[in-house]
């Protein structure tokens, strides 16, 4: 079977019916069958994205509307403005902060795999206990694992963990 172009979203107007104040993920890529996943986020001003690292996937950031700025591990700055594409290689340290008209962004990175279910792990009697609760790195906002261990923002969608 062929699979079939299609416009899944016009940001002009999807940004255009959003709420001024909004903040978070506002769009993100959910069709089946995917190797892609994409997320329109916006940070209101003065608003940020705590220093994290993705482990596992390169990230392409493309701002598309206000300013703001990406500090890196090396204490370096970028200037993020409208049409900046900026490659964040896995393993890099960053923090991003919008300006003060805020920061609005489009982030593309391939898949990650779903969380499965499988059959139990059996362990010998010896060593004992249960497996660790996980629910703490999983994100409220887009559901993602987080492969850090003590999460600050998910590095899919911006949101900000709770605290712990």
């Amino acid at each position: 079977m062929d699979a079939t172009p299609q416009v899944l979203a016009v940001l002009d107007e999807l940004l255009a019916s959003t709420a001024p104040g909004g903040r978070g993920a506002l769009w993100h890529l959910a069709e089946q069958g995917r190797e892609l996943d994409a997320n329109l986020v916006r940070l209101p001003p003065g608003a940020g994205v705590g220093e994290h690292q993705e482990d596992v996937l390169d990230v392409l950031l493309v701002v598309l509307a206000g300013a703001g700025s990406l500090r890196t591990a090396a204490g370096d700055t970028l200037d993020l403005v409208p049409t900046t594409v900026t490659w964040l290689p896995r393993t890099s340290r960053r923090a991003l902060e919008a300006g003060p008209e805020g920061l609005t962004y489009l982030t593309v990175h391939r898949r990650r795999p779903g969380l499965t279910i499988g059959p139990a792990v059996r362990t010998p009697a010896h060593e004992g206990g249960e497996a660790p609760c996980m629910l703490d790195l999983v994100c409220p906002e887009c559901g993602r694992l987080s492969a850090d261990r003590a999460p600050v923002f998910c590095s899919a969608c911006g949101e900000a963990f709770p605290e712990r």
